[in-house]
């Protein structure tokens, strides 16, 4: 397969994972932020990634979004081996992710936001600018449309005509969310989206997250909120000193000494309580 056929292949879904990354390296200035982290996220489930601060949990989405290059190691989208191919490429195969800190178009509205993010839309191409005017408006019309229906799901629909950079640090959160689903990804990786959030604010996020599983998308989060996790999440992930620790469900995670050793013993056993 040629790097052109591979940029525009649909992952293989098949099997039990959609994304899976084997033996992964990286190190800055002579210090492992990663460690041979080696794991399997299960399709259409709500998988966390957790592990105490500096585990390496933002470096590792950074290499599978393809935001960064992994030193060693291989990363595959489904089937597809797309080991430190560049981050559009890896988006268009369906893979889309936020950010721990918003990263809004400013100056653009909340609705043109959304507008931007569906992979190759007619008007893209001057050929359909020119001689196929009207594909071009119809699918603009469809995505206005669709981009609606999704701000007024997300609450955000009363602020379309707002520049995004007038939004508070909470309505960023959602609109950097609902600009992800907009993509329609097959995988979305979500970094920290409860951090600096309120209290209900959370509830709701975790709703979408829901929704998004039940759409049939397959969702990988860092978080830190183990009430969060125990409630939406499927399956953990826990990361430390940049390998794998271990996998499973929560409840079997809290019963693991190596994984309260290492995760902040106490902060589990404060989850257990809540």
């Amino acid at each position: 397969m040629t790097s052109s056929d591979q940029t525009t292949a649909s992952p293989d879904v098949a099997g039990g994972s959609i994304l899976s990354c084997e033996n992964i390296t990286k190190s800055f200035l002579g210090v492992n932020a990663l460690n041979g982290a080696t794991f399997d996220v299960p399709k259409n489930k709500i998988t966390a990634l957790i592990g105490p601060n500096g585990a390496g949990k933002t470096t590792l989405v950074n290499i599978l979004s393809g935001a960064m290059k992994s030193d060693s190691g291989t990363t595959h989208l489904g089937s597809v081996d797309v080991t430190n191919w560049e981050s559009y490429k890896i988006a268009r195969m369906g893979l889309m992710r936020t950010f721990q800190l918003s990263r809004e178009l400013g100056g653009l509205t909340v609705l043109e936001n959304l507008l931007v993010a569906p992979k190759v839309q007619a008007g893209e191409s001057l050929f359909n600018i020119f001689f196929r005017p009207r594909l071009q408006r119809r699918e603009e019309q469809q995505n206005i449309e669709r981009a609606t229906e999704i701000l007024a799901t997300y609450g955000l629909y009363e602020l379309r005509d707002n520049r995004a950079r007038e939004l508070s640090g909470g309505q960023k959160k959602l609109l950097e969310i609902s600009r992800g689903v907009m993509a329609a990804p097959t995988v979305f990786l979500l970094d920290e989206p409860m951090a600096g959030v309120n209290p209900a604010l959370i509830d709701r996020i975790g709703g979408y997250i829901l929704d998004m599983k039940r759409q049939g998308m397959t969702v990988l989060m860092v978080e830190h909120n183990l009430n969060v996790v125990e409630k939406i999440c499927d399956f953990v992930i826990v990361l430390a000193e940049g390998k794998t620790l271990a996998t499973g469900r929560l409840s079997e995670l809290r019963a693991n000494p190596e994984v309260v050793q290492a995760y902040l013993g106490e902060v589990i056993s404060a989850s257990t309580t809540n």
